[in-house]
């Protein structure tokens, strides 16, 4: 029996070692279906080799990688292991298939209307969460189980025993190893992010300050041209122009400077309310324009030490992009700032057309935008300035619904 409690527990591992080993750098799309199709494959071992009791029940753990699919997944992946669940245990005869039909299709109608509140818990939670549903599942078939019994004798409870402790036990463990998975891979892109943005911030200072020069140069003999008197009228219309084109010019360098570090001469030691009540004033005309409703509140005593012009632009940049999803049909645009502990919160959230999983992961890297004739310099600085006061971006979207942007800055 222990022997085999072990062949099984290497079933359960068989995914996640794979995973790390071949899969983990790999496209998320991708990784979804190899991930459904090492647990389908788990899911089969443990009932081809199952855990036979004295008592002359077998026990195996194919609810593992379900309940942790479901959980996860949703509706969608755990549906091919409910279909292969199924056939393949027809296929292996026996008493009780019909009773596992009916108990398999209790577990995928319940545990995957859970999934969306189960990822938005933390990791701690989500551990004891799995934990609990592991034993509640195992919970019920042995409520089932023990009518098949004369007397709930010995022989029942050290069964019971058995199969609560080591379900729960074996999802304790393999949802540590999952959730060690999640944050060493957020961890690496966000050491990956932060790595881009300083080489950006380096480049942006270095070049900026360069090209600063001859453009301030050439304005101003610009300038001085178009006050002479032996230009003709087109000639004087060509300066200004040229003077229009170098303005422009001198704001496009001005936001790569943005990204580089903070200016002493900005940096103040504050609650963020002077800033926010300064964006808030500075955005509502533009919301007004586009029909959209500015909704402002502010909660917060704690301080914190950073540039206020980057701050300031960095607040402007994603309040302008909750905006303009909005432009066709109007929304709402809900701008929240709150202590939480010992960080300073920022959330603000549309109704906007939202954004695909795939987008959410392209965010804040150079030259990409969701908009036709967007830089991606806006969501660049709106990182880098996070990063900059050691804080962390956290976006929720859905296509049609809107997002939700979760800034967390560290007092």
């Amino acid at each position: 029996m222990f022997e085999t409690l072990l062949l099984n527990f290497l079933f359960i591992l068989l995914p996640v070692v794979i995973f790390l080993i071949f899969f983990e750098n790999r496209p998320n799309s991708f990784n979804k279906i190899i991930l459904i199709f090492l647990s389908t494959v788990t899911m089969v071992l443990c009932m081809t080799i199952p855990i036979k009791l004295k008592v002359g029940f077998n026990v195996d753990l194919r609810y593992i990688p379900i309940i942790i699919v479901s959980l996860f997944g949703g509706y969608k992946k755990v549906f091919p292991l409910y279909v292969v669940l199924n056939i393949y245990r027809y296929y292996l005869g026996g008493d009780g298939i019909l009773q596992s039909f009916i108990y398999s299709t209790g577990v995928f109608i319940l545990l995957p209307a859970f999934s969306k509140r189960f990822i938005q818990l933390s990791s701690k939670r989500r551990i004891s969460s799995a934990a609990l549903v592991s034993f509640l599942n195992v919970g019920v078939y042995l409520i089932s189980l023990s009518f098949y019994f004369n007397s709930l004798n010995r022989e029942f409870w050290t069964l019971t025993f058995y199969t609560l402790t080591t379900y729960t036990g074996m999802m304790i463990i393999i949802m540590v190893l999952i959730e060690q998975i999640i944050t060493n891979s957020k961890n690496r892109e966000r050491f990956l992010q932060s790595e881009r943005l300083n080489v950006v911030s380096e480049l942006s200072a270095s070049v900026s300050h360069e090209i600063r020069n001859p453009l301030t140069v050439t304005s101003g003999f610009l300038q001085l041209l178009s006050e002479s008197k032996t230009i003709n009228h087109e000639e004087r219309r060509y300066v200004e122009l040229s003077l229009q084109e170098l303005n422009r010019a001198e704001r496009i360098v001005s936001n790569y400077l943005s990204l580089a570090k903070p200016q002493s001469e900005n940096m103040v030691y504050s609650d963020f309310r002077e800033e926010a009540d300064y964006i808030k004033d500075l955005i509502i005309p533009y919301a007004t324009m586009h029909q959209v409703e500015v909704q402002f509140c502010f909660n917060n005593t704690l301080k914190k030490r950073y540039d206020k012009n980057q701050i300031q632009q960095c607040l402007i940049n994603l309040l302008k992009n909750g905006i303009e999803a909005m432009k066709d049909k109007g929304g709402t645009l809900i701008i929240d700032i709150f202590e939480q502990k010992q960080n300073i919160v920022f959330e603000i959230s549309d109704t906007g057309i939202g954004m695909t999983k795939e987008e959410i992961l392209r965010l804040g890297k150079p030259y990409y935008s969701t908009k036709e004739e967007g830089t991606g310099l806006g969501m660049l600085m709106v990182y880098s300035t996070v990063n900059k006061l050691k804080g962390k971006i956290e976006v929720e979207s859905e296509k049609g619904r809107g997002t939700i942007f979760l800034i967390t800055i560290p007092v």
